[in-house]
């Protein structure tokens, strides 16, 4: 079995289902780093599990017990269990269904330039990581390679018909609030995430890729969070901050990672599994 690989999973078609193998690598400025993160894979694969059961939205899991996969006889499951999920086979919906609680990142950048994100007006005054007044419903197109590019609604619209956009834009926004609210009871603040959906072949729209992990979100501990100004995260922020500061110049393939900051990366990882799981990560 040959993988399509992904920048940070691989994926096996079993014609009808898809097998996604989150790996441990780690990817940052669209640049697939040198160094792994251990663990990663499985983290964010048993966290994405818990959000689909959790949130109850129609969805393409199937099951991440590896043992129930159809695969060829022979197939050695030490390299896949515990960071696979097979799932149903959809067509992509091609957007990147991004929903924001609070000011940050791209949108902080855009919004001290227009008082506005993607489109969608902003209040006067409002300042970095400054919590929104409601979450806004900012999509961007889904880039094979690069950069995805934010668009508009009425572009969405354009692209993929006003009933389609209508539903995601909606469906997006419920899960972030109901997902955001119960992070919310476990500590951790759910900035901004973006959700992926697909078709099944009765056109029918459901929930599929991962779902508001530290690799799809912003995560913040609520203990620590204060307005205007960057917040401490548990996701790969961390690992951003340090390559802005290592003099990498961000087109040259990028440099290893530090021991410590591998080990810091992978505790942060777990501290956030841990913490919306309200579960031990076993290795």
């Amino acid at each position: 079995m040959t993988p399509k690989k992904g920048k940070v999973r691989d994926v096996y078609d079993f014609g009808d289902a898809l097998l996604l193998v989150s790996t441990d690598r780690i990817s940052a400025f669209d640049w697939i780093l040198p160094t792994g993160i251990p663990d990663k894979g499985k983290i964010l694969n048993q966290m994405a599990a818990f959000w689909f059961k959790k949130l109850g939205m129609e969805n393409h899991f199937i099951t991440d017990d590896v043992e129930k996969v159809p695969f060829p006889a022979g197939t050695d499951l030490s390299q896949f269990a515990g960071r696979s999920t097979y799932c149903k086979k959809t067509r992509v919906v091609p957007i990147e269904c991004v929903v924001r609680g609070y000011l940050a990142g791209s949108g902080w950048k855009e919004y001290q330039k227009s008082r506005s994100v993607c489109g969608v007006s902003l209040p006067e005054g409002l300042s970095e990581s400054a919590k929104l007044p409601e979450p806004i419903f900012t999509p961007s197109t889904k880039a094979e390679e690069g950069h995805d590019e934010n668009i508009s609604f009425d572009r969405m619209v354009e692209l993929v018909g006003r009933a389609t956009a209508e539903t995601l834009r909606d469906r997006a926004i419920d899960l972030f609030k109901r997902g955001s609210g119960y992070a919310s009871t476990r500590g951790i603040i759910i900035a901004d995430t973006k959700f992926e959906f697909g078709q099944n072949p009765d056109g029918s729209i459901i929930l599929i890729d991962e779902v508001l992990t530290p690799d799809s979100s912003r995560f913040w501990p609520s203990d620590k969070y204060a307005p205007g100004r960057a917040q401490e995260s548990f996701d790969k922020q961390f690992v951003r901050d340090w390559l802005l500061t290592s003099g990498w110049d961000r087109n040259s393939p990028p440099p290893q990672l530090p021991d410590d900051i591998v080990v810091k990366t992978r505790a942060k990882y777990v501290e956030a599994y841990q913490k919306l799981t309200g579960r031990i990560f076993q290795p």
